[in-house]
């Protein structure tokens, strides 16, 4: 298999996991429309037996996706950055500069057929990579993503701990294969959020890991993930067919 995304710019590096999962990294901004189309052609390939599954860790320029769910007044600000229409779960989300996008092309039938674990998978990778940075992670009801307390923050309007939303999740199965995948804020322009209520939520805020006070890198994010995949989605094993 050649690269997983020939002509987009930046440099790309990749690595093979232990399960022959591809690990592929593109420096540079990569523009939505060809990544979706590498998205798709790849899964493509890996249900059809013709490539192995990928992880595709990139930056986008900004811009907003809109999802299956997404309502028409949660994009407040329309002309701000080119919009999207990403036919993945939940709603209208920010990508841009300094956020880690992390694309998931797994084989979700060869690793139990159960989306609702799978979802929860994501959850975990994303709160034990948190970890590795002395951050906790918090999944909430009715709250799609990964959430972070802010007590050093005013309380929300019912007494509560302000909470901040520090990463997204949204995929997409086509044949057993998913798609699409998860972004987290390592230093992106937080403003950038304000075009839009992120994934319907007007309560709660969104945050970064420099935003929290960490210098953390894009690099480092990526070290955090690859450890931290191993332990959440390489410990069981895997359908032969």
């Amino acid at each position: 298999m050649t690269g997983i995304a020939p002509g987009l710019p930046g440099r790309q590096r990749r690595e093979r996991g232990p399960n022959m999962v591809d690990w592929i990294i593109s420096d540079g901004l990569v523009p939505y429309e060809e990544a979706l189309q590498t998205m798709e052609a790849r899964a493509a390939a890996i249900a059809e037996g013709r490539a192995d599954e990928a992880i595709w860790l990139l930056e986008h320029p900004p811009l907003y996706t809109a999802g299956t769910s997404a309502k028409p007044a949660d994009l407040t600000d329309p002309d701000r950055f080119p919009v999207y229409e990403a036919k993945r779960g939940g709603q209208y989300t920010y990508h841009g500069p300094g956020q880690r996008v992390v694309y998931v092309m797994l084989d979700v039938g060869a690793r139990g057929r159960d989306v609702r674990k799978f979802v929860q998978q994501l959850e975990e990778w994303v709160i034990a990579t948190l970890a590795e940075f002395n951050v906790t992670g918090e999944i909430r009801d009715g709250r799609v993503g990964v959430w972070v307390q802010r007590p050093d923050k005013p309380r929300a309007a019912d007494g509560s701990v302000r909470e901040d939303k520090i990463a997204a999740i949204g995929i997409r199965l086509r044949k057993w294969i998913s798609f699409h995948g998860i972004s987290i804020n390592v230093e992106p322009d937080l403003g950038h959020f304000d075009g839009i209520v992120p994934c319907g939520i007007r309560e709660h805020g969104v945050t970064s890991l420099v935003d929290l006070g960490l210098p953390v890198t894009l690099d480092d994010l990526d070290v955090a993930l690859r450890k931290t995949f191993a332990q959440v989605f390489e410990s069981e094993p895997r359908d032969a067919a």
